[in-house]
């Protein structure tokens, strides 16, 4: 029995509610949509994944290059959210899975405050989030501009790994109450989020990869397939 506290329920993103990685499709919708010549430019977005995977470029420096080639260097504020209104109505009409969407209505209707904590990047992933009737978004942020443009650069840390549990513990200690007063749920695929999965009430193992497996076995994480 969980005492009288406040439930919060944070899910990963990709792979978690969606069946498919979402920053390579967003950056080749937003190609498509705003310069279709820059898909000229994949081949060199592609090299800089090669170089990532070596280890020559952090995940940040990576996200950022790629945003460049395929999005380009600023970007009116309310041009990309046009493009991210309808990538996220793309995204729902095929690419969220059912098991999420009812695991998110079964928390709300338990009581939880649904949380999206992604390191994709928060022009995107709010639209996503809105249309899941999710309020709260723990995302990666863009540069701005005193225009208004939205940059390339990342504004902080990649929400990514230790960066995620950093910004959700962040999140929690905002929220005026203790932490004991707390009760957390986070849902993730990827052994990359084991360090939230770790500091959770309760952790969920979704789906997941080998290594996150088989640290759930370790921790007693449940498993859940939400394959469809």
């Amino acid at each position: 029995m969980i005492p009288a506290t406040t439930r919060y329920a944070f899910y990963d993103l990709d792979r978690t509610i969606t069946r498919l990685p979402t920053w390579s499709a967003f950056l080749l919708y937003a190609a498509k949509a705003r310069a279709p010549w820059r898909l000229a430019l994949v081949p060199a977005a592609a090299l800089a994944a090669v170089a990532h995977k070596v280890g020559v470029m952090n995940r940040d420096r990576l996200k950022e290059v790629m945003h460049r080639l395929l999005i380009g260097g600023a970007v009116h504020a309310g041009d990309l959210s046009r493009i991210a209104d309808a990538f996220a109505d793309q995204q729902l009409s095929g690419n969220v899975r059912a098991g999420a969407r009812a695991r998110i209505a079964a928390d709300r209707a338990a009581g939880y405050r649904v949380v999206l904590a992604t390191a994709a990047h928060r022009f995107y992933a709010t639209a996503i989030a809105r249309r899941l009737g999710i309020a709260d978004v723990i995302a990666t942020e863009a540069s701005s501009a005193p225009d208004g443009r939205v940059g390339y650069r990342l504004s902080g840390a990649n929400v990514y790994g230790a960066a995620k549990l950093a910004a959700v513990t962040a999140w929690l200690g905002h929220r005026g109450e203790p932490r004991e007063r707390q009760h957390v749920r986070f849902y993730s695929d990827h052994a990359t989020d084991a360090p939230c999965l770790a500091v959770a009430d309760e952790g969920f193992a979704v789906h997941p990869d080998r290594r996150l497996r088989a640290l759930a076995h370790a921790n007693g994480w449940p498993i859940l397939d939400w394959m469809q």
